[in-house]
């Protein structure tokens, strides 16, 4: 299955699929098996980079809507 990434409306990042987290120094999270995770946008959890509930619990508001980027710019 490919990776599959939704952005909820005022919530987490759904991440879907057979994938892999690390941090800023490569470290590997480890997910013990787990195909789904939700990650924090609101920047209120107290498991981050996993979402928590917290922005439900303060009410944290967010929309996001599909939409097209414009190209990258050349790298020069």
């Amino acid at each position: 299955m490919a990776v599959r990434i939704t952005v909820n409306n005022h919530g987490p990042l759904r991440i879907e699929g057979e994938f892999s987290i690390f941090d800023a120094s490569g470290k590997e999270f480890g997910l013990a098996g787990r195909t789904m995770v939700a990650l924090c946008r609101c920047g209120l959890s107290q498991n981050k980079p996993f979402c928590d509930g917290s922005h439900a619990r303060q009410g944290w508001q967010s929309v996001c809507e599909a939409r097209d980027l414009p190209p990258p710019k050349p790298k020069a």
